[in-house]
């Protein structure tokens, strides 16, 4: 799989936002986040999306699917900083037949600071590929 999208920058493009507090832990010696911790960043924001939807994390790993991510892909813009509070955008930009792929914004009181995209398949607990679920399909 290849991230095809570039996500949009305007948060207007998005249907959810999560908004989460940066964290001392996350930054470097500058109060600057290092980037290896935006993509924890996602992961939060990706299952709050799932739960927004109707379809929390928990519940889909029960029905027998796991969504593991195949690519991320991450563009810095300008830094987060220690203490921001950091809207990240959300949407499903992308179904395909075994994947899908999510697209991210992240801002600071209107101002862009990364966008990112993750790619996903589903596979089963023993990790055998299997189709996406019919609603995300029906997302696409």
């Amino acid at each position: 799989m290849r991230i095809t999208d570039d996500p949009s920058t305007n948060p207007d493009d998005y249907e959810f936002r999560h908004r989460l507090r940066v964290r001392f832990a996350e930054t470097d010696a500058m109060g600057i986040v290092h980037h290896s911790r935006y993509l924890p960043m996602v992961e939060e924001a990706r299952v709050a999306y799932l739960r927004h939807i109707g379809h929390p994390y928990q519940e889909v790993r029960e029905e027998g699917i796991e969504m593991n991510v195949l690519e991320a892909w991450m563009r810095y813009r300008m830094p987060l900083l220690f203490d921001e509070v950091v809207d990240v955008h959300v949407a499903l930009v992308g179904v395909e037949r075994a994947s899908f792929q999510m697209g991210y914004l992240l801002t600071v009181d209107g101002d862009m600071r990364a966008t990112g995209v993750t790619a996903h398949s589903c596979v089963t607990p023993a990790g055998r590929p299997t189709r996406l679920p019919r609603w995300l399909r029906d997302m696409g």
